[in-house]
C-alpha cells in the first residue's frame, strides 16, 4: 500500500539521496501542449535542502522544456520520481511547484554552492522544487537493475568549452530559448556567470 508523507525526512530522504537516477515531469497549461518527461543523472546534481524543498542542477545539452513550463505564468507544476532498482520495491513521487534560478539571479551563488562536486561550464540553472505532496507506491513491477557506474561523456564534452562557447552553443540549439510550444525557456543570450565555475 502506498503512503503519504508530510516531510522529506528519515528513510524518505535517505532513499532519495541513494538513487543514481530520477525523473522530472512537467507540462504547459494548454491542453494540447507537449508533456515533458526527463531522466536526470550525474552524481551530486540533486540535493535535499530541507524537509519540503529539493533542488537539482540543470545542464545544457538538451532542450529546455522543464524551464519553460516552470516559467509559464500560472504554471510551475513539477513532479519528481525515483524508482528502487535494487532492494525493497518502491516508487516515490514528490509533486510540487518549481522555480528556475538563473545565473544572473542574486540567489545563484547560494544555490550553486550546493553542487560543488558536480558544477561545471554547462550549468545553466538550478531548479528548486517545493513539495506539496510526497507519496510512495509499491514498485512491484519495477525490474531489478544493477548500477554500474556514472557516464562521463556529458561532463567531459562540456568541460572542453569556455563559458563563451557554451553560451554560443545554447543560442544555436533548437528549443532552448523557447519550448516546443513556443513558451519562453532559457533566457538568451545566456547570462554570464557571476561566480567562477569549478574547473574540471
Amino acid at each position: 500500500m502506498g503512503k503519504r508523507y508530510d516531510l522529506i525526512e528519515g528513510r524518505i530522504r535517505t532513499f532519495i539521496e541513494q538513487q543514481p537516477v530520477f525523473f522530472t515531469a512537467t507540462a504547459p497549461l494548454a491542453g494540447d501542449g507537449h508533456v515533458n518527461l526527463s531522466p536526470k543523472g550525474r552524481k551530486g546534481t540533486l540535493v535535499v535542502i530541507d524537509e519540503k524543498t529539493l533542488a537539482y542542477l540543470d545542464f545544457g545539452g538538451s532542450t529546455a522544456e522543464t524551464i519553460a513550463h516552470l516559467r509559464e505564468e500560472g504554471n510551475g507544476r513539477i513532479t519528481l520520481m525515483w524508482c528502487a532498482f535494487d532492494g525493497p520495491p518502491k516508487v516515490l513521487r514528490v509533486h510540487g511547484t518549481g522555480e528556475a534560478i538563473f545565473r544572473d539571479d542574486p540567489r545563484w551563488g547560494d544555490h550553486i554552492r550546493r553542487f560543488e562536486a558536480a558544477d561545471g561550464p554547462s550549468a545553466r540553472a538550478v531548479i528548486v522544487v517545493r513539495a506539496r505532496r510526497i507519496s510512495d507506491s509499491c514498485g512491484f513491477a519495477v525490474p531489478f537493475l544493477d548500477y554500474r557506474e556514472e557516464r562521463t561523456q556529458h561532463a567531459e564534452h562540456f568541460a572542453r568549452k569556455t563559458d563563451e562557447e557554451f553560451a554560443a552553443y545554447c543560442e544555436k540549439k533548437e528549443y532552448v530559448g523557447q519550448s516546443l510550444d513556443g513558451l519562453p525557456a532559457l533566457p538568451l543570450p545566456l547570462p554570464p556567470r557571476t561566480d567562477a565555475p569549478r574547473e574540471r
